[in-house]
């Protein structure tokens, strides 16, 4: 196979070029570390802790606790989430199950917020993401 300049040629290193001019901060920065999506999910029981409190503080993309409650009585798969020292709610029972157990493995695993939503019903609904860095 000949490679020959032309407009294919030049087409193909502008995408070349283009690749690797973005991704040169993560090149420059050694401290760059990828993300390993594990989950993303709603939170529950917003209601009931303090997240109405914070709720205008909240933003998206902010970085979110996970706190393993292996003694809560009501689930022994629990995982709360804090933000900023504020329990804002745990993750669902349906969906807590996998995060526990990494978790008691101690995986080290972060979560930030994706969206915030206000229901037409007051209900406030947050949606966030599970991860690991590599």
């Amino acid at each position: 196979m000949r490679i020959l300049p032309g407009p294919k040629m030049d087409q193909w290193a502008a995408a070349l070029l283009a690749a690797l001019w973005l991704a040169m901060p993560a090149l420059a920065d050694p401290a760059a570390k990828a993300r390993v999506m594990v989950q993303t999910t709603l939170t529950a029981g917003l209601a009931h802790h303090e997240a109405k409190a914070v709720w205008d503080d909240l933003q998206d993309g902010d970085s979110l606790d996970l706190v393993r409650e292996a003694d809560n009585p009501h689930d022994r798969h629990a995982v709360r989430v804090d933000w900023s020292g504020h329990v804002l709610g745990y993750l669902p029972q349906a969906d807590n199950h996998d995060i526990a157990r990494q978790l008691d493995r101690g995986q080290s695993l972060k979560a930030r917020i994706v969206k915030r939503a206000k229901y037409r019903n007051h209900r406030r609904k947050l949606e966030i993401e599970i991860y690991a860095e590599m």
